[in-house]
């Protein structure tokens, strides 16, 4: 039984290491910022629509 305080071998690390795929990071944040983007032309639209209902057409 393991007290999770042993230390591991070289070769334990290596097999770790190749079976576990280290994920890049690199997609989440292309992810994160088309979200972001759509969020912003999506608020952007909201405010010009406000403008526009609230923009006095008789002058």
């Amino acid at each position: 039984m393991s007290t999770g305080k042993e230390r591991l071998d070289d070769e334990d690390l290596d097999e770790l290491d190749d079976s576990v795929p280290t994920p890049s990071p690199e997609p989440v944040a292309k992810i994160n910022l088309a979200k972001r983007r759509t969020i912003d032309n999506l608020l952007e639209e909201k405010r010009l629509k406000r403008q526009l209902s609230d923009y006095d057409y008789d002058l």
